[in-house]
């Protein structure tokens, strides 16, 4: 996959930079997609919980095996596929058995690749699944389980990668992309390797049209609005009374930067052993 820059015949052209996506030309196997209903960030009583979101194009979901559960039953690469609904590529897999999945695509994967999950180790390749406790240290993994059997929920997006510390009695030590440290069950499923479709970082939208197609809707800031409809508003030009001068905050009065948002009290901050900004937790 490379960028593509445009001749600057527009204004959107002289700066827009999209994706040549080499991925299979096809439409997603209709056994692994189910509908999705947009909610245009409405809640059940059609009230706004989360603003700047409506429009866009309309998607299929995808349904992908975070679990890969299908252990020693090895399977093929049939495909690399876009997905709308996330930034990195999956792979469509064929079992031995006549069962398909798809899988998030790692870096390297392509058509016609082998991939195997078990619950032992294995070859230590692009896309095959085992438990950190058979993963040597300094590996590259993705796709990785914070409670074994739950499902991947760490590094599922575009060109990310865990890096195994160490492992310590039960659980093993993992970095972050964000840079934290944090220990989870070795007992927890990874994947090998980094996700692919890592230039996607390179893409520049061009236009706000683009944002559109997304679903993400123009946001106004609060600083420009008036004292009526913001907080952060009024004031002429920049003062001490508006204009952004005073805490910046959200229309309902929390603080927009620098607030902690994760609670002090949660149960798995015992196994956060350094903080993405770089500081120890205080019960380590």
């Amino acid at each position: 996959m490379a960028i593509k820059s445009f001749n600057p015949v527009t204004p959107t052209q002289r700066f827009a930079q999209i994706q040549t996506k080499d991925v299979a030309n096809k439409r997603p196997e209709k056994a692994l997609t189910t509908p999705k209903n947009k909610k245009a960030g409405r809640n059940c009583y059609g009230r706004i919980t989360m603003r700047r979101r409506g429009g866009g194009h309309k998607q299929l979901y995808r349904v992908i095996d975070f679990k890969r559960n299908k252990f020693d039953i090895p399977g093929k690469v049939q495909a690399i596929e876009y997905d709308p609904n996330r930034s990195a590529y999956i792979a469509l897999v064929a079992y031995a058995d006549g069962e398909k999945r798809y899988i998030i695509a790692p870096s390297g994967l392509k058509a016609g690749d082998k991939v195997l999950s078990s619950q032992k180790m294995i070859a230590f390749e692009a896309g095959n699944a085992m438990p950190l406790e058979f993963i040597p240290p300094t590996t590259k993994v993705h796709a990785v389980e914070l409670l074994p059997g739950k499902g991947a929920q760490l590094a599922r997006s575009a060109g990310n990668a865990i890096e195994l510390i160490n492992l310590e009695g039960d659980n093993a030590q993992i970095k972050l992309p964000s840079g934290e440290l944090r220990l989870v069950s070795k007992k927890c499923m990874a994947t090998i390797g980094a996700v692919g479709n890592s230039e996607r970082k390179n893409v520049i939208v061009g236009k706000a049209g683009r944002s559109r197609w997304l679903g993400k809707r123009p946001r106004v800031r609060g600083v420009v609005m008036n004292p009526v409809d913001h907080p952060n508003g009024g004031g002429e030009a920049k003062s001490k009374g508006g204009g952004g001068r005073q805490m910046l905050v959200s229309p309902w009065g929390q603080l927009a930067k620098g607030f902690p948002t994760r609670r002090k009290s949660k149960e798995s901050n015992s196994l956060i052993l350094v903080r993405r900004n770089g500081r120890k937790m205080k019960n380590k």
